[in-house]
C-alpha cells in the first residue's frame, strides 16, 4: 500500500518534533491499519476510494475503533466496517484487546502467584496504559487452566 502525500507529510512531521518513545507506536499502528487496509481491499475486491462495480463485492460503512495493547503501548486501530457482511481481520482475536506477548506476561505472572489487581499493575508498568482488568486475568488464565488439566 502506498502512502499519500499527506500520510508522509504527517511521518515527515513527526520524526522532526518527537522522541522514539512516540514515534515507534504511531509505526506500529500504522504498520496494523495498513494491514487491516489491505486485508478489507481483497475482501471487498476494490482499494479505499476505488471505483470498480463489477468486481466489487460489498462497500465499506465507516470504521469501529478498537483498542490493541502491545509492547510498544496502546494502539488505537479504526477497523474498518462492510455494508453487507462482516469483517474482522484475521490476525486479530475477538474480544482479545492484549497482544500475545502480554498474554504470556499475565499467565506467567498469574501463574507465579501475583494477585490480578497487581497483575493490572504490572501489565500497566509494560507500557499497556489502560491495564488489564482483573476479570480479563481471569479469562487469559482460565485457558491456561484448560491446558493444565
Amino acid at each position: 500500500m502506498t502512502l499519500t502525500h499527506s500520510g508522509a507529510s504527517e511521518l515527515a512531521q513527526l520524526i522532526e518534533g518527537t522522541t522514539a518513545g512516540a514515534l515507534i507506536p504511531e509505526i506500529v499502528r500504522r504498520g496494523f491499519q495498513d494491514l487491516l487496509e489491505a486485508e478489507v481491499s481483497a475482501l471487498t475486491g476494490a482499494q479505499l476510494h476505488e471505483r470498480c462495480p463489477d468486481q466489487r463485492s460489498t462497500h465499506r460503512n465507516g470504521y469501529r475503533q478498537r483498542l490493541l495493547t502491545t509492547q510498544v503501548g496502546d494502539i488505537s486501530l479504526a477497523i474498518p466496517k462492510l455494508r453487507q457482511g462482516s469483517f474482522f481481520p484475521d490476525w486479530l482475536e475477538p474480544r482479545r484487546r492484549v497482544d500475545k506477548a502480554l498474554y504470556a506476561v499475565v499467565m506467567e505472572a498469574y501463574t507465579g502467584g501475583i494477585s490480578t489487581r497487581k497483575v493490572d499493575a504490572l501489565v500497566e508498568a509494560l507500557g499497556g496504559a489502560s491495564g488489564v482488568s482483573k476479570s480479563e486475568v481471569s479469562r487469559i488464565c482460565q485457558g491456561l487452566d484448560e491446558q493444565v488439566r
